[in-house]
């Protein structure tokens, strides 16, 4: 897939507040791609950048080869969908979703056909005469990605849409929004600070913190292959402990010789172990292995959280099967559960 949109060297701050620092990157043609971190890293100014409701300070945005700098937003083929909706209340499901047609004084025979055409994508067929001020929360982003949509844009910007709904219908949303990107061959850029959304959403995620890119990858890549402290604790649940490695293949800690995959380190190398809670099984104390003591039990509904404290460390197990305050186990995992990271002060 060819690029649809380049940024380059990128810089914004407000108030002498740096809030982007020199990013760059790269998204294809027909990609969804998710940017993702907590709040103020950084990632809904980026969308305003891109979408032209922001200006830089320093660096180049390119879309599909073109510096947009001088490019007002209307005049991009870019649209943006909003956390809050942003319809207008005046006007019905139908007059809503056609607005950007009408502006654009296209015959009234295209515009209904391309309006009933979005209503079906959405769902939302036979709601076209409705008020929006009658819909569900669920309803209205509905109608606010059918307007956004109606005027087939190459670029689809997603602040957060989800944010406002029910933990179900936000799940349900996160499919049907993929299947609509699929269908559609347009590029989605979603922005969330929901691990989950982006996981499941996601062909490539963008992980940011404090107006920084920490990494991109897959969502597998970087679940499974995090490359520093805030990926790794950031993207789900981890366990984070201090090792040596001793040589390629050959991790210690808790004072114990570890086999794993990993290599290309310095002998005696101090680094960042990540074992993944659901990786962790619980078993009868074994001297050859790390021992502890439970000292916590949550039930989470498909598993049990378990905190077992070792020395002075704290990990953090999912289990199906429960355990009891004060049991003493032993910590089982293999080669490949163990990832290593280089330290580092991310």
């Amino acid at each position: 897939m060819s690029d649809i949109l380049k940024i380059d060297h990128v810089t914004k701050s407000f108030d002498d507040k740096v809030v982007l620092n020199n990013i760059s990157l790269t998204i294809k043609h027909n990609e969804f791609v998710t940017l993702l971190g907590p709040s103020g890293c950084g990632k809904t100014t980026l969308l305003r950048l891109i979408g032209g409701f922001e200006t830089l300070d320093q660096g180049h945005i390119y879309f599909e080869d073109e510096d947009v700098l001088n490019i007002p937003p209307n005049k991009r083929k870019v649209n943006t969908v909003f956390q809050h909706y942003a319809l207008f209340p005046h006007l019905n499901v139908f007059d809503n979703i056609a607005f950007g047609l009408k502006l654009k004084k296209q015959p009234k025979e295209e515009i209904n056909k391309a309006v009933m055409n979005m209503l079906m994508l959405v769902k939302l067929e036979g709601y076209e005469w409705r008020n929006v001020d009658t819909l569900s929360g669920g309803q209205k982003q509905r109608v606010a990605i059918a307007r956004a949509l109606v005027n087939q844009p190459n670029l689809l910007l997603l602040d957060e849409p989800l944010g406002a709904l029910d933990l179900k219908l936000r799940q349900d949303m996160q499919y049907e929004l993929k299947e609509m990107q699929r269908r559609l061959g347009i590029t989605f850029i979603f922005v969330t600070h929901d691990q989950e959304e982006a996981l499941t959403m996601s062909d490539r995620v963008v992980v940011m913190n404090e107006g920084l890119i920490q990494q991109v990858g897959s969502p597998q890549d970087i679940y499974n292959e995090p490359i520093n402290q805030f990926s790794a604790s950031f993207i789900g649940e981890s366990n984070i402990i201090d090792g040596v490695m001793v040589t390629d293949y050959e991790v210690v800690f808790e004072g114990i010789s570890h086999p794993c995959v990993d290599h290309g380190f310095e002998n005696n190398e101090k680094v960042d172990v990540v074992i993944r809670p659901e990786d962790i099984v619980l078993i009868k104390p074994d001297q050859q292995m790390i021992q502890g003591v439970v000292t916590d039990i949550i039930f989470k509904g498909v598993h049990y959280e378990i905190c077992v404290m070792v020395n002075d460390k704290e990990y953090v197990i999912h289990s199906t099967r429960a355990k009891h305050i004060g049991d003493k186990v032993s910590l089982k995992f293999g080669p490949n559960d163990i990832h290593i990271m280089r330290k580092s002060d991310a």
